[in-house]
């Protein structure tokens, strides 16, 4: 069976970008991560991906430059590596149509938030407030497909509710969050691959 082929975009950390270099490492997916690309030159995901032998890209978005613009040469450049899938593991820009009509039903989000919750910056953040403000008992982690413009409300793929309990802090309602990601990002990744 031909390894499905990601790109993956990233904007920090890239802990997310890690779990799947291990997942396809360990053979758990079937795929490999061809390229990381980043839009922050200070992005610790790419010496993850200097680590894991992947092609490491800059991609920089100069302020007051032009998103259709930088978009369509984001666009340019992803091609190159010939995805099946494009995935966005903590990439801080909403893409343009620039971007996402070249790559149809090829684009999956990771957001920490449940459904219609949350969406944009913050979410972890906003999530904590709420439950202090006794709004919420629980968030939680979806993956979804990115069709559109529309921030983190794309067709569903997976989620998983993450309890928010007294003891939490927004630190430790973060780490517990990030273990979810990890794990789900990865299912979602498997039935995607395995459905295509």
């Amino acid at each position: 069976m031909i390894k499905k082929r990601l790109v993956v975009l990233i904007s920090g950390n890239g802990s997310n970008l890690q779990a799947i270099i291990d997942a396809c490492a360990n053979q758990i997916l079937n795929a490999e991560v061809v390229a990381v690309i980043a839009n922050k030159a200070d992005a610790y995901g790419l010496l993850r991906a200097k680590n894991a032998g992947i092609p490491a890209i800059v991609h920089p978005f100069h302020k007051g430059g032009n998103r259709t613009a930088y978009d369509h040469s984001l666009a340019e450049l992803v091609l190159q590596y010939k995805p099946d899938f494009v995935l966005l593991a903590g990439w801080m820009r909403i893409l343009s149509q620039a971007f996402l009509c070249q790559f149809p039903g090829k684009v999956i989000n990771i957001h920490p938030a449940l459904p219609g919750k949350f969406p944009g910056v913050h979410a972890i953040d906003r999530a904590y407030a709420a439950y202090q403000q006794g709004l919420i008992k629980k968030t939680g982690v979806m993956v979804h497909f990115v069709p559109d413009e529309g921030v983190d409300n794309g067709p569903l793929i997976c989620q998983e509710a993450v309890e928010i309990n007294s003891k939490d802090t927004n630190e430790t309602l973060e780490e517990r969050i990030h273990q979810v990601e990890h794990r789900l990002f990865i299912d979602a990744l498997q039935i995607v691959c395995n459905q295509t």
